[in-house]
Parts: structure tokens; sequence; C-alpha cells
């Protein structure tokens, strides 16, 4: 029911992840998206510019905000962030604060005026409107007083059903129903382009059914403390519907043994990363041999599918741990499971000791939140989830100009043309890949702003007074709607993210690159600003889309989404040897001070990296052919500092931010991202350039040694 679908794989990779992914915490949050030399000059950024510098181009950049106490080419994120971030303390309602959390909260308070005029004018708006539906759905959750006196009542139907079954058929049967209903349990299961034959729609089963962010959460020593919190917010969760303390101790128990089962047949964050671990096609009756106490043909049946020749049983080791435990799991302990997340995904629509009571777990104890988000937030998020792309289309008629897409589509025309230059330029790749690259290239499709058509919401019934059935219709309806692409042509056209969230993805599957509306705004994108700040803004951003049609998941990738080997054995050992060098880059970084044993995953974030690397050296040359064109503003200075220095100093300003320190763990933990300040430096450290623009020499921390220098795309 709260669980949103995510595609195989996830597979889309988005310039950032949402803190609301790593740790079932259902308010909506932001969360953070790196040549040739320079040919100009420039002042060492280590002291303040020449105050001599000036010129008619109207500043966007902020220099005050440096600090020339540090110097560029040792610290270049201390550089740009160190004194903004000493100045702005991460709010009491949020787990981390920075660029994306800034911009966020400007998108959330333009959807907020949206909600609540929607809410005001509801009962006179048209009939089934989109306008009415998204007004009653935001009045029925700020509608605190009702959903105090329902209490749980909304889900004790639920209980009940789970409290009739008696063995692992009844669960089974349950299970299917549930899903018939847009209930999640247990697993995932949605719509994802074939692998082998991307223009198809396949149905994909995918793991799920922890509660905790990873597997090594339910048996690494390191975690125990957070075991044993989790023991006792299931427990606490029982307790609010009734059962007696001894009672809900015992299921929280078999609970975790439970999950515990689960998570030993379930895969790491890195193996998820491995393609060959998202994908495996059988038809049915193959299905069936895995699980055979869980009937798919039932499934099928049960959710209005035909399933012709397959689908993707995506982790078999899963699924027959799934089905081993349909065969000879308590049934007491089932039930423990499914009455705990029955509850757990309700609490956000339930009374406030149950929203409480999650938080304080998901929001408190994982991620080291003080205070919960207000009210509207929490709601307005709950609106996203259920009628994104509805509200989007509010959104984008008041927010995004054609003006804005005009320009966006510009600088995204200018950055593909110079990733096509960097690729036939490569002098480590044969002419034979160079043509399959230049092949997904050319096919590329790049989306801005909004979809060109908007979906259908005429079937989605929504009632004024009512949160939680409000809630179950919209699972329903947006789970029927994605399974109903299931056996259809994909269509390429269609969004995977509203207009509303800050952020970019790119879908190896059907090789689109998107950039929602929200993100085409400062410090990204400002119609105001000298072409420096926008190439190193909304242009790295195109160029590190881009780039993941080329990471080390999209080069598995061709231009029509099909996963197809298109190197010669020779340059994929050299694209792994030089992605290799990157590994061992992020691997030798440890962020947090009181703890240097931990480290970034070089693994995990490796196709994040890659794209950093590659969309800054691509914004890069992009910048200078824009440049060549206009010698006066080549040449020119804003606030004393060159084009080619304001380039760097935009992007490490995108990643300027701070992070409490369980969050920061739980992303090093879970994030196929790096941390936001590593992000501001891991790129620029290994481009000439940026030595260049800065005056950095060998030995500066910002420069790293020829050896160990990253060059990819």
């Amino acid at each position: 029911m709260t669980k949103q679908y995510l595609k195989p794989l996830a597979l889309a990779v988005s310039l950032a992840l949402s803190l609301s992914a790593c740790g079932k915490n259902d308010e909506q949050a932001a969360a953070p998206a790196p040549a040739p030399a320079a040919t100009t000059p420039a002042p060492s950024a280590s002291a303040a510019p020449a105050a001599a510098a000036t010129t008619a181009v109207a500043s966007v950049f902020d220099v005050s905000e440096l600090d020339p106490s540090l110097k560029a080419c040792a610290d270049f994120n201390g550089f740009v962030n160190a004194k903004w971030i000493a100045t702005n303390p991460i709010p009491a309602d949020q787990s981390s604060w920075g660029a994306f959390n800034i911009l966020n909260e400007k998108s959330l308070k333009t959807q907020h005026d949206i909600v609540d005029d929607a809410s005001k004018n509801a009962d006179s708006a048209k009939a089934g409107s989109i306008e009415q539906k998204i007004g009653w759905l935001y009045h029925s959750g700020m509608d605190e007083a009702t959903i105090e006196k329902n209490g749980f009542d909304p889900v004790k139907p639920k209980l009940d059903a789970i409290a009739a079954l008696k063995n692992g058929t009844d669960v089974a049967d349950f299970i299917t129903k549930s899903y018939a209903d847009g209930d999640m349990q247990v697993f995932q299961f949605g719509s994802g382009g074939d692998f082998k034959h991307a223009d198809m729609q396949i149905g994909f089963a995918n793991e799920a059914g922890l509660g905790l962010p990873t597997k090594d959460y339910y048996t690494k020593p390191e975690y125990k403390d957070i075991r044993d919190a989790y023991v006792a917010y299931i427990a606490k969760t029982l307790e609010l519907t009734g059962v007696s303390e001894a009672d809900a101790k015992k299921q929280a128990d078999d609970v975790l043994k439970f999950e515990t089962a689960l998570a030993a047949a379930s895969l790491s964050p890195v193996e998820e990363r491995d393609i060959k671990n998202e994908y495996h096609f059988v038809s049915v009756k193959e299905a069936d041999k895995v699980t055979p106490h869980f009937s798919w043909a039932k499934f099928f049946d049960a959710q209005g599918l035909k399933i012709d020749n397959g689908f993707s049983l995506s982790q078999p080791k899963f699924f027959a741990q799934f089905d081993k435990m349909l065969a000879s799991t308590p049934i007491d302990q089932w039930q423990a499971y499914l009455r705990f997340h029955a509850i757990d995904d309700a609490s956000p629509y339930l009374s406030k000791n149950f929203q409480d009571n999650k938080f304080a777990f998901y929001g408190t104890t994982l991620a080291g939140q003080p205070q919960q988000k207000p009210q509207w937030k929490r709601v307005l998020g709950a609106v996203n989830a259920s009628m994104g792309e509805a509200l989007g289309q509010l959104y984008v008629a008041k927010e995004f100009t054609p003006e804005a897409k005009q320009r966006a589509e510009e600088l995204v025309t200018n950055i593909r043309n110079a990733l096509k230059a960097r690729i036939e330029n490569l002098d480590w790749m044969s002419a034979d890949t160079k043509a399959k690259a230049i092949d997904k290239w050319n096919k590329f499709l790049p989306k801005i702003g909004y979809p060109d058509k908007w979906r259908d919401w005429s079937g989605l019934d929504i009632k004024p007074d009512n949160y939680y059935a409000n809630i179950l219709a919209a699972g329903k309806f947006n789970y029927d709607y994605d399974i109903g692409h299931i056996g259809k042509p994909t269509d390429r056209k269609e969004w995977g993210m509203t207009p509303q969230t800050v952020n970019a993805y790119y879908n190896p599957s059907d090789n689109t690159i998107n950039f929602p509306a929200a993100i085409l705004q400062p410090p990204f994108f400002d119609a105001k600003a000298d072409d420096a700040i926008n190439y190193g803004g909304i242009g790295a951003v195109i160029g590190h889309e881009s780039s993941h049609g080329f990471d080390d998941q999209g080069a598995q990738f061709d231009g029509d989404g099909n996963q197809k080997d298109w190197w010669t054995k020779d340059d994929k050992a050299k694209f792994e040897a030089r992605t290799d060098k990157l590994v061992k880059q992020f691997d030798d970084y440890a962020p947090l001070k009181d703890k240097p044993d931990l480290h970034v995953n070089g693994k995990l974030t490796l196709g994040e990296n890659i794209a950093d690397l590659g969309g800054l050296n691509v914004a890069y040359d992009a910048l200078q052919t824009v440049l060549k064109a206009n010698p006066t503003e080549a040449s020119q200075k804003i606030d004393g500092y060159t084009e080619d220095q304001r380039f760097f100093l935009n992007w490490a300003r995108v990643w300027r931010g701070n992070m409490r320190e369980k969050t920061s763990i739980l992303r090093i933990n879970t994030d196929p991202h790096a941390p936001m300040g590593l992000r501001a430096m891991g790129a620029p450290s290994n481009m000439p350039a940026f030595a260049a623009a800065f005056e950095c020499k060998a030995g500066d921390a910002m420069v790293r040694p020829a050896d160990t220098q990253v060059k990819i795309w």
C-alpha cells in the first residue's frame, strides 16, 4: 500500500537519492545529486580575489560565502562550502541541509500553495478533476481530528484477515489477494522493460520484505543496538493495537527472526548493482518450480494478468527462501511478521501515536533527525506518492515557463555534442567499440521538464473525508496502472519522476535522460547567470545523466535499451582497469572524523562517480566551445574569478551541505551516491583543467598523482 514500486534494480539511476528511500521514513525529503588544461591563467583561489575585476555581467554567485582561509587546491569543498555550512545549521526537522534541501523546500512551498488552494476549492471544483481529487486527498490528510478519532480502526480488517490465517497456503493466498488490492507484501512486483527485448514491458518480481536498511543490519555486531531498537519499535507498534506487552515482545522477536532468515537470502547493496542479479527470465511453470508452495499462475490470475512467455523472477535465491518459509515457518511467526508490517505500512495514516512511534525509529534512531516534519509536509509527501504526476501538472502550469524549457533543451544539445566529441577522441577505445557507443549516443532521448502527455486519473476515486481509504484507493490505482504495462510496447516518453522533484535520472532500459522542471532552477540553472555558472550546474547534471549511459551498468545496455555486450574484449578490459582506479579512489575516503574506519564503498558508488567524472568533463568541454564563440566572455572575470574557476565553484556549490552523523552512516551503508562533500572534490581532483584554473601544483590534495588520476570518458 505505502510502498512505491521501484523499477528493476531501481534501474533508473538518479543524480541524488531521497532520504526516504533509505529507511522507510514516509516523510518527503530531498537529498543530494564531476580535460583539457585551461587556456586562461587565473589567480590562486587560496586568497581573496582581486577587487579590480569588474564586468557588465551581473553576479549570481555570492563570493562572500567563500572561505579565503582555506586553499582551493587543498580543500576545495571547504573553500567553497565550509563557511556556509558553519552558518547554516541543519533544521530540527531535517536529516541533512544543503543546496538540494533548500531547492526542495522551495518546490514544497509551491506545492503547498497548490494543494492548499485545491483543498479550499475542492467542493466547488469540476467533478472528477485532478484539482478536486488532490484537494480532497490533501484535506483528508490534514483532518487530524478525524484521523485521531479513528485510531487504528482503518487497519483492523487487515489485522482480522491475518489473524484468520491457519497455514502456509493461507499465507500465500493472503499475499496474492493483498497484491490484487495494491498492497505489496514480502516481495515487489511491477512492470519494466525486458532486458533482452526492451521494446516490450514484462513483469519483474524483486526481493523486498525487510524493515532494516540492509542485510548486514541483521547480523553484524556493530548494528546490535539498532537491532535492539528495531525489536522495541516492533513491540511498541503491536502494543498500540492492544497486544499485551509480553505477547508483543514475543512477536517482535519472531519478526526479527523471520526477517533475518529473509535477509540471509537477500542481496547486499553492492550485489544489487550487479545486472546479473536483476534479471532472471522464466516461464510461469519454471517459476512455480522455484516456489512450489506459491502459485505464480494463481498470482497472475488474481492480478488480472495474462503472462504469455514469462517474467523476471529476478532473485531466485530469495524466492526459494520465501517458498521454504511458506512451508516450514510456524504460522504464528508469519502472522507476527504480516501483522507488524500491516501496521507499520499504515502508521503514517493512523493516529498521532502511530505516526510518532514510526518516526522515533526510522527518523530519529536510524537517521538522527530530532523533530518530525510538520503535518502538511507529511501529507504532501503522501499526495506526491499517490498523485505525483497530477500534482506535477498543476506545478508546471504555475512554475515552468516555455522559455526555461527551450534554454534547457539548448544546454542538453550542447552537452550531448561535447559527449559525442569525447567518445570520438578517446585514445583508449577501438574504432569498433566507438561506433557502438556513438550509436547509443544517437539514440538518447532527452526529456525536459514534464511529460508530453499527462496521465489520466479518471479511474481514481478520492473522498473528502477518509484519508486511509484514499491512500488504499491510490495504491491500487497506481499498481493497476503499472502492471497494465505488462505485455505492451515500451513507451519511452513516459516519466519515472515527477516534475516537482529536485532530481534527474537516466534509465538504461529505454536510454532516456530526464530532467524534471524543479531542478531547472538556481543553483543548477539561472537565466541571469553567466555560462560558467550554468555549465557548472545544470550542464554538469546533464553530463552526469548522459554519462550514466556509459557507466559500469549503463555500458551493459545498447542504444535500444537491451542488455548486450557491445564492447571488444580488449576495450572492456581497459574500461574496467580505469573504473577500478575510481573504486580505489573512493574506497580511500573516510568522511566521518569520529569514525575513521568507516570508508565509502567504491563499488557501491561506482556508477555515480563515473557519471560525476564524465559529466563534469563533458560540461567543461561544452563550456569551452561556448566561450570560444564569445572571446570577450571567455577573457572576463566576475567578482575576480575567471569563467573556468566559476564553473568549478558552482559545481562545488551544488554539493554544499551537512548531514547528521546517523544519516551519514546510513547513507554510506546504503546509498549508491558518495557523500556530498566528496562529490564536490572527487571528480575535479582528476581534472587537469581544475588544477590549471586554480594554479594547483603537484602534491596538492586536489591534484591526484598521474598514476592514480582517473580518465574514463
